[in-house]
Parts: structure tokens; sequence; C-alpha cells
């Protein structure tokens, strides 16, 4: 009966620390603190040496808790990466993940040299385990501040974040063979290097190909298409580590391909991928937390400070400006880059490696990996959001995420029922603009439900549902919720887009971001035709409008009635294209390559 008691504590305590874990995320978010700080901590609260008195030391499993919880980050990270983003960062997203890890790991090597006096092989292992950055920390801080990035700059951050990690982990990997083993042929290891990355991409390729293959054929209960995701991207990520490819190559590269596919319940595998990946995460950084023991924190704390110092303030602005300097980044974005390369998770979970395999120094590796991310996270965590003001990387939100309902409709991929609700001041009410690929169908008036033709006008405090593409259902936001213009038009706010022409010049204006005169805004399509064409309009007349075009597409007696919107007609310079450097043109080529195989 004792046995059945202590195993009935140590669950209950376990549900106790989870259960703390999670709502300490409300006061995360209510000061702006990094999650995973508050999560660390909680565990060195709950250890032996803290008021908790919880005893762990059981390195391996840490491990094997910190192997699934990063699995799933990296897949939910892939699945949410449209592949139009990755395609328009490829090449400096691909450079910092890859050359970048190298050079941050091998500038801080010198700085573990000196003050610590390990040997070059031992100190390129303290600085592969600090080398790569935490996406998750970096997004929840900018949405927890109610930021927005420049779309280059987050998009090339998310990227880089996904992709670093599985370099990092095959370097620690690596070193810690050498350390363990000895020396081994440097011809060796760069055939293990690409065995390890060619074996990963192969095995994500096949995975990613295979879940959607499955889920879409497979006629599974309603329920289980979820936990058949998440299992199958454990799958793959088991099988790449037992082969000794990349696993967290693959699993990345698997939920990239099934997050730009269409598949089943797509709304719900996110939702439960949202969930599994939260209570793995705390589950992980708790232990990590549990594995820490301050007094041995703080003997190491004067080098692990300086360590730390040097990888934030030397090594990673210098990895990040080579890097990107093939690239048309301003020196702004590329000060903020370097500043964001907060490090989490992937950091203390490496440190734990040399615990795992018994190394020497193996403790003074966990010591500093984890202070250096500990000060990485107060330092850089809480300055992020200030810096990206500073900066003016940072476009500030009009008001918090929109609430957007989405619904999969069983039978079919091709359309998905997407919900707003219909506020007093709606951006809706004014513009009375839908674009023709989003089919309103549904309106909630007075708790009774309405066909769209039943309703009429839409009025305040309705809920309206449109059929939409699912890979658009974000992009109409735009019409429902008050958000900044874009920078550029967004190609998918234009296709086979048509709106009639009583609709006023300002009404686009505030969709596409163009720069329209306070004298013109009131004036309607109709009126601005006749007033610059010279002549009768006909169908395919083209008038310009900032970065778009509109296009006559129906008229009546004179006027203009229906008009199509597409990019406007942009060829760049013949000076411009001979400029273009040939790193560029190559990695161009890689991205298309890249494609190839991800979408065919």
């Amino acid at each position: 009966m004792d046995a059945l008691d202590t195993v009935s504590l140590s669950i209950l305590l376990g549900a106790l620390l989870v259960l703390v874990g999670i709502l300490s995320s409300l006061v995360a978010l209510r000061f702006g603190a990094p999650l995973l700080l508050v999560f660390l901590l909680l565990g060195m609260a709950a250890g032996e040496a803290g008021p908790g008195g919880v005893r762990f030391d059981d390195v391996r499993l840490a491990y094997l808790v910190g192997s699934v919880a990063l699995a799933l980050i990296l897949f939910d990270g892939g699945l949410r990466t449209r592949f139009a983003t990755f395609r328009s960062v490829l090449a400096p997203s691909l450079t910092l993940a890859s050359i970048g890890v190298f050079f941050t790991a091998a500038l801080t090597a010198p700085v573990v040299v000196y003050l610590l006096g390990l040997s070059w092989l031992e100190a390129l292992l303290v600085g592969s385990v600090v080398a790569s950055t935490d996406a998750a920390a970096v997004f929840f801080l900018l949405s927890g501040r109610g930021l927005r990035l420049r779309p280059r700059v987050a998009a090339t951050i998310e990227i880089e974040s996904g992709t670093n990690d599985p370099l990092a982990i095959f370097l620690t990997i690596l070193l810690v063979e050498l350390l363990v083993a000895g020396d081994r042929p440097w011809p060796s290891i760069v055939l293990s290097l690409l065995g390890q990355g060619v074996g990963g991409a192969v095995l994500g390729l096949i995975g990613g190909r295979a879940t959607v293959l499955a889920l879409n054929r497979l006629a599974l209960p309603q329920g289980l298409h979820a936990p058949f995701v998440t299992t199958a991207a454990l799958t793959v990520f088991g099988v790449g580590q037992a082969l000794h490819a990349s696993g967290f190559l693959a699993v990345y590269l698997a939920g990239l391909i099934v997050g730009n596919r269409p598949t089943r319940a797509h709304n719900t595998v996110i939702a439960f991928l949202d969930a599994a990946t939260w209570l793995a995460q705390i589950v992980m950084f708790v232990l990590l937390g549990l594995l820490a023991w301050p007094e041995r924190l703080l003997a190491n704390a004067g080098a692990a400070l300086a360590v730390a110092a040097a990888l934030m303030f030397f090594a990673r602005p210098v990895a990040v400006l080579l890097c990107l300097a093939p690239f048309p980044f301003s020196w702004r974005e590329r000060v903020f880059i370097s500043w964001v390369g907060l490090r989490g998770a992937v950091g203390i979970f490496l440190a734990s490696i040399p615990l795992l395999v018994e190394l020497p120094n193996a403790q003074l590796y966990f010591n500093i990996g984890f202070v250096v991310v500990l000060v990485s996270l107060l330092v850089q965590g809480w300055t992020l959001a200030p810096a990206a003001r500073w900066l003016r990387i940072a476009l500030p939100r009009s008001e918090p995420a929109p609430r957007r309902v989405e619904l999969d409709l069983p039978g079919q991929l091709e359309q998905e029922l997407v919900g707003y609700h219909v506020g007093t001041n709606n951006p809706y009410l004014r513009r009375k603009i839908v674009p023709s690929w989003a089919k309103p169908v549904l309106v909630v008036r007075d708790e009774r439900v309405l066909a769209a033709a039943e309703a009429g006008p839409i009025k305040p405090g309705d809920h309206i549902y449109l059929l939409a593409p699912p890979e658009k259902a974000q992009v109409l936001d735009r019409f429902f919720v008050d958000m900044p213009p874009p920078q550029k038009p967004d190609p998918r706010l234009l296709g086979d887009f048509f709106v009639g022409g009583d609709i006023t010049l300002g009404s686009l204006g505030e969709i596409y971001g163009l720069a329209i005169a306070p004298a013109d805004r009131a004036t309607t399509l109709a009126d601005h035709f006749a007033a610059r064409l010279g002549h009768p309009p006909q169908p395919g007349d083209v008038l310009p409008l900032g970065s778009i075009a509109l296009v006559v597409h129906a008229e009546a007696k004179g006027r203009v009635t229906r008009v199509g919107l597409r990019l406007a007609d942009a060829d760049p310079e013949p000076s411009i294209r001979a400029r273009r450097r040939p790193l560029r043109r190559l990695m161009r080529r890689v991205g298309s390559l890249v494609r190839a195989l991800l979408l065919p």
C-alpha cells in the first residue's frame, strides 16, 4: 500500500505542478515575462534545493520528455509555416540557421577557453549548446505585448528559429561523441553531417506526404485525426533518430508539408497540437528546472554571465551581420534580428546530454547553459518589445488578435466555414467589401439563424459566416477586423476579386494600404473611371491605382458596374536586375528546388 500511496502522491504533485504552470501563464502574459522562465523557476522552486524539496535526478527521463517536446514543437512550427512565407525568406533564414549556428558556436568558444580553461573541443560544445534560438519564447513575448513585426523580419526569425535546432542538436551530439570516443577523421565528420541532413530531409518528405495521404484517405472516426497526426509526427521523429538521421529536421519538414497541403480536420489538428505542445513544454521545463541546483549554478555564475554577455553582444551580432550581408536588410532589421536571438528550451535540453552520457565537466556545461538561458530570457526577453519599437521594426496592433471561427466541412477539402462578429465599429460596415472567393452563407441575428439572402444587409451585432478556401481564411481578417494597412498588396486579396462600381477609393485604400488623397476618398470606382478614362468604359479597360490595377469587368449605360482587381504590372529595370548578386540567384534556385520537393 505504501507503494500505491507513493504513486498517487507523485501523480498529485505532478498534476499540481502542471496546473500551477498553466495558471502562471496568465501572470506571464500580464507582465510580459518569458513563459519558459516562469516554468524553469517553478521547477527550481519545487526541486530538492528549493522550498518544494522534490528529489529529482533522472536525466534519462528529462532527456526523453525533452525529445518528445522538441519534436512536437518543431512539427507544430512547420505546420503553421505557410510555404509562401517560407519561400520569401528562404535564403536569409537558412543562412542564419546553418552558417549562423556555426559562427555563433565558433565565436563563443574562445571566450569559454579563456574564462574556464577548457579545451577547444569542450569550448565548441558549450558554444553549440547555446547557439540555437527559441521561436516560442520570441513570439509569445511579441504577441503578449501586442506587437506585430515587419513581415520579412518576423518570417526570417520564425524560419530561422524553426530550422536551426536540428543543426545545433547535431553539433552537440557530434562533439559529445568526439569527447567520448576521442579523435575522429574530419572526412568522417563531414560525411556524418551530410548523411544525417540528407536522411532527415528524405524522411521528412516521405513522412509528411504519407501523413497527408493517410489523413485524407483513411475514414478515421471523428476526433482521431489530431491524435493520428501527432502520433505520425512522433513516428517520423523516432524513425529518423533510430536510423541515425536527423529526426528533428525530419519532423519539421513533415510538419511543413502537412501544413501546406489540403487535409481533413486541419483546424482540429492545429488546436490539438497547440494543447499537446503547451503541455509538453510545461512538463519539459519543469523537469529541467528540477535538475538545476541554485548552489551549483552560483558556483559557476561569474563565468556563465561572461559567456552570456559574449553571446548576446558579440557572437550572435557578428554571426547575423556576416550571414545577412548578401541580403537587402536595413541596419535596424539586422540589429533587431541580432538581439532577438533568445535562448530557450533547446539550450537547456542540449546541456543535459553531457549529463546523460556522464562526460567529465558535464555539470559545468549544464550550469553554464542553464545560466545563459536564464540571462537571455531576463535581459533580451524583457527588452524585446522596447527594442522592436525603438528600432521601428514593430507595427502596433490596433486591437487584440481577431476572434475568428473556423469550421471544417466534412466530405470536401476546398472550403471551410469562417465566422466573425460584426460589432458597431466593424470595418465591414463602412466598406461593404467581401472578396469574391468568400461566399456569405449564414447570419446569426438575435439568436436566429438566417440564410444570407434572407438576412439582407449585415447589421451591428450580427455574426456572419462565410465559405472560403482554408488557405485564405486568415486573409478575411482584413475585411472584418481593423488592421494596419499592408506594406504591399497580398496576392491572396486580389485573386479573382471583383467589387461593385459603388465602392469608394477610400475603402480600397484601407484594404490595400494605398495612398488615396483625402479629396478622393469618397469617390466611387464608377466616378473614378468616368473622370480618368476619357471615353465610355469598355470591359478590359485598365486604370492603375497605386500598386494595384483596376480592370473594368462590366458596365451599363456608360457607367462601370463591376471592377476586377489585380497587381499592377511591375517589371524590374534592367539595371536593377543586373545588380542582383550571384548568391541571391543561387538561393532562388535552391528555393525552387525545395518548393518542387515539398509541394509538387
